[in-house]
Parts: C-alpha cells; structure tokens; sequence
C-alpha cells in the first residue's frame, strides 16, 4: 500500500464504519459459516500447500525500499511460473531502475473477451524488530493461528494467491476466454514511478484490460463471522500544495508590518476555515446506504438522504461534522508542514507550508487549486501544486461486482458486499486513469484489529482468512474467465 506509505489509508475509515452496519444481520444468520471455506477437493488441498509455499519465499524476499529488491521476487515468482509450465515467452521482468523489477505474465486466453488485469505489487514497506515487533518481521513466524511478518497482508498475501491460482489453472488445463495478465509491481509503497505507473505509461499495450482485481477492498469479521465484503471502486487524487510567503526581513528589534509568517498564517486560517462542496459518488451513496442501518435517530436519517440524493444543506452540515464522513463527502486540504525564519533574532525572509490535499475522483485538480488560491485569499502568496492526476470510478455494476456478489454469498452466508470509495490511494488509480475499472477486493476476511496493524508493528493475518481469500480469489478469476 502507499506514501504511498502516507498517502494510502489502505483499511478505508468508510470501510471499518461498515462493519458495524451489518453486525445484525452477521450475527443473527443461521449460517455457521467461517472466515474460510473448507477445502473440497485434493486439488484445492496441493493448491494450499503450494500457496503457503510460495507466501514464504515472497515475505521472506527483501522487498523494502532501502535495501531489498522487487526484482528479486519477480525471479522468485518467475521460477515458478516456469517450473509450472507457463513460456518464457510469457513472462516478462521490467526493470526501470536497479532492484525496481515488476513482472508481467500473460496467461492467452481465447480472446473472446478483453483481458483480465491482476494488479498486485511487490514492495513493502520498512520494519525493524527493534520498533516493538514480537517476532521477527522478516521472517514469517506462525503463531495462534496467525502468520506475522512484514507483508504478510500488504501486499504479499494477494500476490501469493495470484501466482499459485494461475499456476492450479494452468495444472488444471483451464482454457480461458479471455487473456489473463497479472502484474506485479515494484514502488508502490515508495511512490515512485516504476512500478504500476511505468507500465501503464510505457506498457499500455501489455496492460490492457476490460478491467482489473487489486488491493484495497477489505473484508470483515464481527464475532468471528463474516460481516462485509467491501469492494473499492474509486480513490481520492492526492495533491500537495507549497504555499510560500517571502518578505525582506530585517533585525527582530525593529518589527515591521511585513512579515512572512505572519502572511502565511493568516492565509492557512482563512484556508482552514473554507469548506470545499460537497459531492457523493454512487459509490459514497451504497456505502452511507449501508451504513444507515446500523445508526439511529437523526444520524440514520441523514445517511439515508444522502444516500437516496436527498441531502439538504442541513443534512450535509450535520454529516459533516464527523470528520469521517466529511472526508467522503467533499474534497479536503489540510496544512501537514511549516518551515520559517532564518534566525531568532531576525524577521523572517520566508515562511513555507505544506498543504496536502485528498481530491474527489469526480473533481477537477485545476479548479481546486483556483479554490485553494481562492481560500488563501493573498496574492502575495506563491502557490505550487504537486498533483497526481490518475484516478477515477469504476462502475458498480456489471459484470465484475455481479460475481463478486453472487460468489460471496456462496462462499460466505453471513455477509454483505458493499462497495465504497477509499480516501488514500492504491496502485488501482493508474489503471483507472487509462480508463481500466478496477476493483479492490480480497475475500480475505478479518477483525478489523488486524487489518489496522498494516504498515505498523506485528502485522499478522489469519490463517483460516488467508486460505479462504485464496480460495475465493480462485473462483473470483475463474469465473470471470470462463
């Protein structure tokens, strides 16, 4: 997930609220359903052994910006591609800088249909023993029925599963419909642009697809049951705005009215009391649907217009006082950084902000960089905008979210499918801006504890929820190649 690490909430606050609005229904199924389905036959069972085989290799493979190399994995995961029959012809490594490998496979289909992309990256991001890990977090240790270990889940435990289901495909003699291209990645962590961005820029051909499975969906458990398989369907666009104010300074014993902090501040006070409008998505509206039945009184009244598209000035401010709606409801911009002065003796020469701004998929960059400037309310103020443009919404409906639904509710009774908008960002956004819908989902369901421990110490998942997200992940692709 991404700064990429910063810049990517990779378990959405939207998503964590929705647990909550189907505990009822979770908890009062007769299903004794659990968070992984049984295996059926001996072909699944070698599957297993296979996947957890090869979960090993990659989160045992140094893939850290610092001192690993996705390029390594990506050999890792090309010996045993090959040693399952795949082509040489088929595999290709792509490697934009030293140690930043990304490997492409093309498992040919008929071609009655477009390809199907799996997006999957590489990378992880740093972890030391000494920040507090009980175990040792390059090594994947089994516990109480978890695996911990940097990556384990972000973002090893998709890519696991991916590479040993094709590989049971291509065992099995599948004959797919369409061509299946899985593309891991380097960088994503990092926010670089080798990676997922690289091949979409210099690759368009390789990646094409009518559209595309990745990381960012998150599926739950509450008591120990599945509750919500939540599907991303669109990201905000990340921006940084420079915001500097220079003055001609002078001895501190002789203030003047021109000061740059003071120009600087005064500016960001205006900014932070502006409130950018607001804008629901279809998907922002499924998810405040979905959360409506879990709330009373005024609060589920509000989610329910404003899922339904009735939302009235009064229902927006109410909404937007919890900043977790907010933050789905409207872009926003937040000062994260100053730097200022020169001396404390003398009158600052220049005084310089760091705004970071979350940007709606279904808003225009440019006009909220006018709207910033607009806030700000100085001319005098230098603005610099740093915009990751890529981005966009996939559709909720057809054929991709029709599976996903109807194999969920084979596999797991008890929960919901919802799809929902994350306010980080995934890799996803590239693929989208070339105009390939993908959709976040894992099958992998969890407490939502354990999902929180991403990027931070003891990162762990469920054993029981690792196989059953391999399980699904391998119908979820079958089927949609069939």
């Amino acid at each position: 997930m991404s700064n990429i690490s910063r810049r990517k909430i990779f378990v959405s606050v939207a998503a964590v609220g929705l647990v909550a609005a189907f505990t009822a229904a979770s908890c009062s199924s007769d299903s004794s359903n659990t968070s992984s389905p049984s295996p059926s036959s001996v072909g699944t069972q070698d599957n297993t052994k296979l996947f957890h085989e090869i979960y090993q290799q990659l989160v045992e493979t140094d893939t850290t910006h610092s001192t690993g190399s996705t390029t390594d994995a990506a050999n890792v995961v090309k010996r045993r591609l090959l040693d399952a029959g795949f082509a040489e012809g088929d595999i290709q490594i792509f490697e934009p800088v030293q140690r930043k490998g990304n490997l492409v496979l093309r498992f040919t289909g008929s071609g009655q249909r477009k390809p199907l992309l799996l997006l999957g990256h590489l990378d992880v991001v740093e972890a030391k023993k000494e920040d507090g890990w009980s175990t040792d977090p390059k090594k994947l240790t089994e516990a109480d029925g978890f695996y911990a270990a940097r990556g384990a889940l972000d973002d090893k435990a998709m890519v696991s599963a991916f590479v040993a289901n094709l590989i049971q495909l291509k065992r099995e003699g599948f004959k797919p419909t369409r061509d299946i291209v899985m593309a891991l990645t380097a960088d994503e962590e990092a926010g670089k642009d080798n990676g997922a961005k690289w091949l979409m820029e210099n690759k368009a051909d390789l990646m094409s697809a009518e559209y595309g499975l990745n990381e960012g969906g998150r599926a739950f458990l509450v008591d120990g049951k599945p509750a919500l398989q939540g599907v991303q369907v669109a990201e905000k666009t990340y921006a940084i705005y420079d915001v500097e104010a220079k003055a001609p300074g002078g001895h501190s014993s002789v203030p003047k009215p021109d000061n740059a902090i003071y120009a600087l501040t005064a500016g960001l006070n205006r900014l932070s009391a502006y409130r950018f409008p607001a804008s629901l998505s279809d998907a922002v509206r499924d998810n405040f649907g979905a959360l409506a039945a879990s709330k009373t009184g005024q609060e589920a009244d509000d989610l329910r217009a404003a899922a339904a598209g009735n939302s009235s000035p009064e229902v927006l401010d109410r909404l937007s006082a919890v900043p977790e709606y907010n933050a789905l409801l409207r872009t926003t911009c937040v000062a994260t950084m100053l730097t200022a002065g020169e001396a404390e003796n003398a009158l600052p020469q220049r005084a310089k902000a760091t705004i970071n701004c979350r940007i709606l998929p279904q808003d225009n960059p440019a006009d909220i960089e006018r709207q910033v400037k607009a806030a700000l309310a100085d001319d005098k103020l230098a603005v610099t905008p740093k915009v990751d443009p890529a981005g966009g919404i996939s559709p909720i409906n057809g054929d991709m979210l029709a599976t996903v639904t109807s194999l969920t509710k084979e596999m797991f009774p008890t929960a919901a499918v919802s799809t929902f908008m994350s306010t980080g960002a995934t890799d996803s956004k590239y693929a989208r801006s070339k105009g390939i819908p993908m959709y976040g989902v894992s099958g992998l369901f969890m407490e939502s504890a354990d999902a929180s421990r991403i990027h931070g110490v003891n990162e762990r998942v469920p054993i029981a929820g690792l196989d059953g997200s391999r399980e699904f992940l391998y119908r979820l692709v079958k089927q949609l190649s069939q």
